[in-house]
């Protein structure tokens, strides 16, 4: 056997390395592996195992051939991976038309609920349009409840902005309340001294207060000061709808925003009030049909099988029988008293066995 690690080989003088055959490169050229994972759920069409989105696979990758091998100007890959269980080959595309994968062989694809959401909203949008390219009037509606769902949205929108201007005042006069106090106090502490310097400070601190109570302004009635009674005068709640409403432009009907006052809170009142005596009323007439309905119900009498009592006959003879078993029970008793003690039985036939007189 020579030797197997050689370092220097022997070459002959005449080696011309050109005229050595090359060896054919197994496999095919265009495949090229590909660690990936799956972009969604599959079911094995032989094993009908699931494989599930975001498993990852050792993938070969190839160019599609043909017509179908590019989509404007982009070009479209295979995939082949195997089933875990089975080793069944499965091939899926790239999809450039709807920026996903389309399944090819080898399995099938999983129910995804957002692809179905995505297609029945399409389809929505592609019916409506269709209704209101027939239909102008049902264009024109849609239209207007398009433009009254936005000033409602509006209204909401200057609403909210008004109450963010309201905390931006109330933080701000607080702000500057606390400003001036901290100014008095390190005026008088740079002032030297130091019992002089507490008397500057608390003399500063109530100078403070008493300007920040005169800034206040005093409660109304509602609970609110004056300038912002005056900024919710200027907010027109539900002058958008009520805009609508009065041009006439649609039957649909609209909802005003308005704040409620006594009179409203009086006539829910009444309504509630309403509400539970016809309740009651409800209530009373069911009781009333149940008890009606009870008392025309058919009394149902049930007869029942008096016990007879035995004749004197009767009792006779079940006492005389019951003193019959009685007295063979006590006659049976004696008997095999009687063996026992005269050696009857099983017992005097064996007694004299095995006796003196008997060997003798």
């Amino acid at each position: 056997m020579g030797e197997r690690k050689v370092l220097n080989k022997y070459i002959p003088a005449d080696f011309d390395p050109k005229l050595v055959p090359r060896g054919k490169k197994k496999g095919n050229d265009d495949l090229i592996p590909v660690r990936m994972m799956l972009p969604f759920s599959i079911q094995c069409s032989s094993c009908s195992s699931f494989m599930y989105r975001g498993r990852k696979f050792n993938s070969k990758k190839e160019s599609v051939k043909g017509e179908k091998g590019k989509y404007l100007g982009i070009q479209r890959f295979r995939f082949y991976i195997k089933c875990t269980v089975c080793s069944r080959p499965v091939t899926f595309l790239t999809d450039p038309q709807n920026a996903d994968y389309e399944m090819e062989s080898g399995a099938t694809r999983n129910y995804e609920v957002h692809k179905d959401k995505e297609r029945t909203d399409e389809e929505m949008v592609a019916e409506r349009a269709a209704e209101e390219k027939e239909d102008p009037m049902k264009a024109l509606e849609n239209r207007v409840l398009a433009s009254q769902r936005e000033m409602q949205e509006m209204d909401a929108l200057e609403e909210i902005r008004a109450l963010n201007m309201k905390h931006r005042q109330i933080m701000s006069g607080r702000a500057a309340a606390g400003g001036s106090a901290g100014a008095a106090a390190a005026a008088a502490a740079a002032s030297g001294g130091s019992g002089g310097d507490v008397s500057a400070i608390l003399d500063a601190r109530e100078a403070a207060a008493a300007r920040a109570a005169a800034q206040e302004e005093e409660l109304t009635e509602t609970g609110l000061t004056q300038s912002e009674e005056a900024m919710l005068k200027t907010i027109k709640f539900g002058s958008g709808s009520a805009a609508a409403a009065a041009s006439g432009s649609t039957n649909e009907p609209h909802e005003v925003i308005h704040r409620l006052g006594d009179d409203d809170e009086r006539e829910l009142e009444e309504r509630r009030r309403r509400e539970a005596a016809l309740l009651e009323q409800q209530q009373k007439a069911v009781a009333d049909k149940a008890a009606e309905a009870k008392s025309r119900m058919p009394l149902i009498k049930v007869k029942r099988k008096r016990k007879e009592q035995p004749t004197a006959k009767e009792e006779d003879a079940k006492k005389s029988k019951v003193d019959g078993v009685a007295q063979k029970k006590k006659s049976g008793q004696d008997d095999s008293d009687s063996d026992a003690r005269t050696g009857g039985g099983l017992a005097g036939l064996l007694g004299g066995y095995g006796s003196s007189s008997s060997s003798d």
